[in-house]
């Protein structure tokens, strides 16, 4: 019996069609790149343990935005308290 795998290809938006909200949040944090690389391996080798290094990548790209996101809400916060 032959399973078929994961049908990994990236979505080409089509004219007047609006995009996706994780792909807005994705291309708005930097992580588009590794992102993107993470679904053409996986459109290639249909296994995720083969894409290990694209993963990885793309989870780092993600934590870094995060801290720099909660630095600047943080930063945001002590600015508004200082100005009452």
């Amino acid at each position: 019996m032959s399973t078929q795998g994961h049908t990994w290809a990236r979505q080409v938006k089509k004219e007047g069609e609006e995009e996706d909200p994780l792909d807005q949040l994705i291309s708005r944090s930097g992580c588009a790149a590794s992102h993107y690389a993470v679904q053409e391996c996986m459109a290639q080798h249909q296994d995720w343990r083969q894409c290990q290094p694209q993963v990885q990548a793309f989870r780092d790209c993600m934590s870094e935005q995060q801290a720099r996101r909660r630095e600047e809400l943080q930063r945001r916060k002590e600015q508004g308290s200082a100005h009452r």
